[in-house]
This record gives C-alpha cells, sequence and structure tokens, in this order.
C-alpha cells in the first residue's frame, strides 16, 4: 500500500520524495516487519543494518505532517517549520509491532545523547483497527514511557505522502527541513547515531543548528489514578498457596498478594534496570509472564531479554537466562542460558524442569531446562507468520501468553490474531491453528474455526475443557472450544452508553479454582470473574503503594 507524494522543492529543482527513495542507496531493513507490501525475496534477517543517506544534491523537503487526526505527548500540532534548526527522527511505527517498541529504547537513547540537538517524531500508523484511538495511542505512550511528541496518523495519510512500506521506518531530516537518511527495520541504532553526529558536525559549521533543548507537554504529567498498578501486564494465580502474582509492569516491579489482594512483598525498586539482589534492590525493566513451583518464581523480564528467578523465602531476585542484550540473530542455536542472548521473551509456562518461554521477539517457542541451565528453540521456524507443520517448520508472530491442559501448550500468536495449539514432548502432532489466519486477518467475531476473529490476543489460559482469551484490542473475554474449534464471547460489552466497560485491553489471564483473574492492563486494575455466575469485581489491593520513585514521575 503505497501512494504518491506532493512534489518538493529542492535545491536543485522540483523532486518528489519517491525520485528520493529510488536514487538514494538502497533501504537495508534489520529486521523489517509488517510490510504492507510483499516483499519477496527479502532475507529473513538482514545481517548489516543501515541508514540509507542522500547526496547532498539529491535531498528532498521533508513534506509536511499534515493528515493526522489528533498530536499526543504535546500540547498541539508541530509543523516541520517549527523544527528549522533541529535534526530530527521521524519514527513510523505502531503500537502492537515488537520490532517497533525493540526501536524505542534506542530513540530513547539518543533522544538523552543529543538532548540539545535532536527531536524525535512518532507517526503512529495503525494495523489494527483499535489502534487508530487516540486514547488507546496515549496508553501506549505511558506504557511505553515514550516523552516525545506522537502524532496519530489513523487514516495512513502521513505514511502514504513518505511513502512507507513497512514498520518501524525512520526518516532522518537535517536541521534546515531536508531529508538526508532512511531505514526501515530495527537495529539502526549505530547508523543513525552516526548520522546525527555528522549532521551536528555539518549543521555547526554552517550556523543552522539551535541547540536549546525544546520542551513538550508529556502525557504522564497529566495521567492520574488511585490505582498502585501501572500498565499490569500479568497475572498468576496459586490456589495452592493462596498467593497471586502481579506483573506491574510500567512500574517495573512484582506484587505478591494472597487472592484476596493483601500484600505479601513486592519485588523491584521501581525503576527500570536489571540489578539481582534482595527485593528491595532488584530492578527489572517491564516484567511480564511468570510461572512458579513452590517457592521458586520465575518471570519474564521483557526489556532485559532475561529469565529472572525470585527465591520467595529468601526473598532474593537471580538471573538464570539471557545475556542482558538483545540477540536479533540467533533463531537456532541454542546453549547455556547466561550465554544466550533472549529476545523479548514474554510469558511463561513450566512443566516438570522444563520452562516454555513465548519468545515474542524470535516468533517462536523455546524452552529453557531449568536443570542443566540450557536454553533450547522448540517451535517455530522464526519467520513471522501463521503456518501449521512440525515444530520447526511452523511460523508463528509474537507469540505473547502461553497455557497447557497437561498434553498441548496453547499459545495466544497475538500478530496472526491466532490461538495456536502445539504438542508437548512425546506427543504425536506438530503446530496446527484452532482460529486465526493472518497478519492482516483480524475483527471481533464469534464462531467456528475460519469464522472467528481476535484483535490482537495476548493472553490464555485453560479451565476446565476450554482455553479462555484475553482478546486484548477487543476488551473482551473469550472462549475457545479446543476440540470444536468454537469461540464465543464470555464478557467484555459495556452495558451501555453511559457505563464503564468493563475491561480494558486486558492482556494476562489466571485461574485459582473458579475465579479467573485478568490483568486489565490499560485500566491499571486486576479483575476477578467468577466463571459461574459471570460476576465481575476489582480486587482491592491491601497494603499495596505505588513506587515512590515511579509515583513521582507518574
Amino acid at each position: 500500500m503505497s501512494g504518491s507524494a506532493p512534489a518538493s522543492q529542492g535545491r536543485r529543482g522540483i523532486r518528489p520524495l519517491r525520485w528520493f527513495i529510488a536514487m538514494a542507496l538502497p533501504v537495508v531493513a534489520g529486521l523489517s516487519v509488517y510490510a504492507i507490501v510483499q516483499w519477496g525475496t527479502a532475507p529473513l534477517l538482514g545481517k548489516a543494518r543501515a541508514l540509507s543517506e542522500a547526496p547532498e544534491d539529491r535531498r528532498v523537503e521533508a513534506p509536511e505532517l499534515t493528515g493526522g487526526v489528533a498530536w499526543l505527548n504535546t500540547a498541539g500540532p508541530i509543523r516541520m517549520k517549527d523544527l528549522r534548526g533541529k535534526i530530527v527522527v521521524l519514527d513510523f511505527w505502531t503500537l502492537c509491532c515488537i520490532n517497533c517498541m525493540h526501536t524505542l529504547p534506542d530513540l530513547a537513547n539518543l533522544e538523552k545523547k543529543y538532548g540539545n540537538q535532536l527531536v524525535v517524531i512518532g507517526v503512529h500508523t495503525a494495523k489494527y483497527d483499535n489502534e487508530r484511538d487516540s486514547e488507546s495511542i496515549r496508553k501506549a505512550i505511558l506504557r511505553y514511557e515514550i516523552t516525545h511528541p506522537i502524532v496519530n496518523d489513523a487514516y495512513m495519510k502521513i505514511w502514504r505522502t513518505y511513502e512507507v512500506q513497512s514498520w518501524p521506518t525512520l526518516y532522518l531530516i537535517d536541521p534546515e527541513g531536508f531529508i538526508v537518511g532512511r531505514g526501515a527495520g530495527e537495529g539502526l541504532y549505530d547508523a543513525l547515531d552516526a548520522a546525527i553526529a555528522k549532521q551536528i558536525k555539518i549543521h555547526r559549521q554552517k550556523k543552522t543548528l539551535n541547540e536549546k533543548p525544546l520542551r513538550f507537554d508529556l502525557a504522564r504529567q497529566h495521567e492520574k489514578g488511585d490505582s498502585p498498578l501501572f500498565f499490569p501486564g500479568k497475572v498468576l494465580a496459586d490456589a495452592e498457596h493462596n498467593r497471586l502474582f502481579i506483573a506491574d509492569s510500567t512500574h517495573h516491579r512484582i506484587v505478591i498478594t494472597d487472592l484476596n489482594g493483601k500484600k505479601i512483598a513486592i519485588a523491584g525498586v521501581g525503576e527500570p534496570g536489571r540489578a539481582d539482589g534482595g527485593f528491595d534492590k532488584a530492578s527489572f525493566n517491564d516484567p511480564q509472564g511468570m510461572a512458579v513451583d513452590g517457592d521458586m518464581l520465575y518471570v519474564a523480564d521483557r526489556k532485559n531479554h532475561l529469565i529472572r528467578a525470585l527465591d520467595l523465602k529468601a526473598q532474593t531476585v537471580k538471573t538464570i537466562a539471557g545475556t542482558g542484550e538483545q540477540d536479533r540473530e540467533n533463531r537456532f542455536g541454542g546453549g547455556a542460558a547466561l550465554k544466550i542472548g533472549l529476545n523479548s521473551p514474554w510469558d511463561l509456562l513450566l512443566r516438570g524442569n522444563l520452562l516454555y518461554i513465548a519468545m515474542a521477539g524470535h516468533h517462536q517457542i523455546w524452552t529453557l531446562d531449568l536443570k542443566n541451565r540450557q536454553l533450547s528453540p522448540y517451535a517455530g521456524n522464526g519467520r513471522e507468520n501463521i503456518f501449521d507443520g512440525a515444530l520447526t517448520q511452523a511460523s508463528f508472530a509474537q507469540p505473547s501468553g502461553l497455557t497447557t491442559d497437561g498434553k498441548t501448550l496453547y499459545v495466544a500468536d497475538c500478530e496472526v490474531s491466532a490461538i495456536r495449539a502445539v504438542a508437548l514432548p512425546n506427543q504425536q502432532s506438530g503446530v496446527k491453528t484452532l482460529v486465526g489466519e493472518g497478519l492482516f486477518e483480524f475483527g471481533d467475531t464469534d464462531g467456528v474455526g475460519k469464522e472467528v476473529r481476535l484483535q490482537h490476543a495476548l493472553g490464555v489460559a485453560f479451565h476446565d475443557g476450554k482455553v479462555y482469551v484475553a482478546d486484548t484490542y477487543n476488551s473482551k473475554i473469550k472462549v475457545l472450544d479446543p476440540e470444536k474449534r468454537s469461540c464465543t464471547t464470555f464478557l467484555g460489552d459495556a452495558g451501555g452508553w453511559l457505563a464503564d466497560p468493563l475491561f480494558s485491553e486486558p492482556a494476562g489471564l489466571s485461574f485459582a479454582g473458579d475465579k479467573l483473574y485478568i490483568a486489565d492492563t490499560n485500566a491499571h486494575r486486576i479483575r476477578v470473574v467468577d466463571v459461574k455466575n459471570k460476576t465481575v469485581s476489582t480486587l482491592k489491593l491491601e497494603g499495596v503503594e505505588p513506587p515512590r520513585i515511579a509515583s513521582a514521575a507518574n
């Protein structure tokens, strides 16, 4: 899907933007995903990550940022002429995209390094219907801790003007308003860093660089609420020991209560980091899925690309897998757990000594042998798609939720809005799709098999022969019969135009008896559903407070 851009007056005459793209050095995609057009022969992994740069006489003026429906994280609309004197990075992204999520920390680091010279503008161009909603984007800004302005390009008008083809795509614009570089995919930090430094040198000499920092009216300055949680991503109920584990994701901590919400302990200081040690000194960065074995809790520490082990008796945190650096390349080689890099582990499930990992960034399922401390790829070929077959041949797309009936691993495969069934060891079958059809096949439709449409489902929980689904972007809980492949809405429709919706982008599910605990992410709360009579309540947390450091920032 590509449109023509208006011609721009460059230094050597009028040239359309597509002329620059055609004449510039070839764009090298680091890990380009979600291509609107079919790339065909594009490699699975681009080992070279580069930013194509335009020669001096081939630059074109950056088109205006018109066509968005709203501006967020700033007091009002921003025009390109408002940014004259600044080096500008335009980040075309969408909030569901794992590669876009991986790009955000790179941009944050560049903003910090070049705070006086650089301005980043996010152009949010939605994939899903739900992502066109400015409130969903505002919540994502808070959840991902974004500190630069975002324009909601809900109808792809800016996308078409800049002739973008995939998420994420980055444009580099010089202080005079000319496009000087373009790149697609994640992993462009080094190339951007070098290109920005080059532009600073050039424009200091030309005296066209404004080194007075710009300040924006950030969304976090206006976010208020009475919940001690901030975007809880996952929840784990332990009925046997009367414990509830909450991944308080954007507070970067693990909250432990009893099943009634009374505080037992909190692990993590409330600021992003990766320190091991006592609960009061340890740190996490966007923790997500969890698994428990007696007095040991395992946590998928997503942004740190680590698996952490929490000794619940000693109240200590220890890293047991990952290097702390994202590994974009290794999809097929396992090895010693602390020597293998991970890629956005999102959920965990424990079976015996095997810890199953939904490796969202690799589009695979991995295992960690807790006895031998060995990591291994288990299912998925690493290509982002939906394809059934043998374990090593099947394709997944950002798997983010795991559950099991003891024989089959059920996977919330969010970017294809699908629920997949994966054979556990000693089972005959490989991977099969229960519902879901493709990267751009989504909606909100009950039915059987191919009739069913979900929208970016992030969580699953098996109970009484059924798979309960957190249909995240539809803000509903659905029930899937894995044998019949029938899927129906269980809860989620609002009670009327004046009533608050039951859920706001729920992402995590866990059962304790007939009670379903739900991480109601965008509402900053845990909901409890009695599945027998469908009553819904909000868990009242007792003794749990926001972290002091994080609450000051929020």
